[in-house]
């Protein structure tokens, strides 16, 4: 017999199916809820609180997706990858690569190409590290021992961009967090490119108070998916600011520290850090 939970889940998955089979005609929440023979209402939370997302976020993916596919064959113009994708208009394309993909689609059909990136090396006291920065903010810290391994890690990321070594006013006020001078955290912005689920993860992440500790339950309870830890470990685990986003802050709901992708030691004595700076301000 079948279960509300199994009837809940292949809801979901037929109205994955259709909005996957007709992205081109781009499909408003009525329509998709009509599919599955659901209110609107009860569709949009019901497939949200299974995908993580809600449907509009979901088709807009789906749409980019396909649209990068268009680009990276380099034959249709950014005009014609609007009309093939469904879209109204290349403005409507654009919004959505700069939402989602963090570069407008010129700059995703040129690898990047056009995207001048900053960087340069610092010393913290947890060891050596490399920040990087657009013009619109820091895309990029991370601790790294050898200079050049970390350079080339950056360059994968952002293939085909244009990249001087200059420490830049964005770099600058980054790293004054680790100085102690809180005063110019205003001053921080980000360049960060993810998916709608990665930003409200690493959102929250920022939210997480100095010398406080959270589990990746307590991040999915915040974030209103409290089935997802896993996700949101995924997630933390992509996480391409380090420190400034504190995923060292979260840990595993056995007390264990748990994995830190700039190593478990690191973590550790982050943590301490922070909490020795608490006490010391008591």
């Amino acid at each position: 017999m079948e279960t509300q939970t199994d009837l809940n889940y292949h809801r979901i998955a037929e109205a994955i199916e259709y909005l996957r089979a007709n992205f081109k005609t781009q499909p408003n929440l009525d329509e998709v809820a009509e599919k599955v023979h659901l209110s609107s209402f009860h569709f949009q939370r019901l497939f949200t609180e299974w995908a993580g997302t809600s449907p509009k976020k979901f088709l807009q993916y789906i749409s980019v997706e396909h649209a990068k596919k268009i680009l990276q064959d380099g034959q249709a113009s950014v005009s014609e990858t609007a009309h093939e994708t469904g879209l109204s208009s290349t403005s409507r394309l654009h919004d959505l690569f700069v939402n989602i993909e963090g570069m407008t689609p010129a700059e995703y059909k040129n690898g990047g190409k056009s995207l001048k990136i900053n960087y340069s090396f610092a010393d913290s006291p947890f060891g050596p590290l490399i920040v990087a920065s657009t013009p619109k903010g820091v895309c990029h810290l991370a601790f790294a021992e050898e200079e050049e391994i970390a350079l080339n890690d950056l360059k994968l990321r952002f293939p085909n961009s244009d990249f001087l070594r200059k420490l830049d006013l964005l770099q600058q006020n980054a790293l004054f967090i680790f100085q102690n001078d809180w005063s110019k955290l205003n001053q921080i912005k980000l360049h960060l490119k993810g998916t709608d689920f990665q930003l409200k993860v690493w959102e929250s992440l920022l939210k997480i108070p100095m010398g406080k500790l959270m589990t990746y339950g307590h991040i999915a309870d915040r974030i209103g998916n409290p089935k997802a830890s896993c996700a949101v470990g995924t997630a933390i685990g992509t996480n391409p600011v380090a420190f400034l986003i504190p995923c060292h802050r979260v840990i595993q709901s056995s007390g264990m520290l748990g994995g830190y992708m700039w190593g478990a030691t690191r973590k550790a004595a982050i943590i301490g850090w922070e909490g020795a700076k608490i006490y010391s301000e008591i």
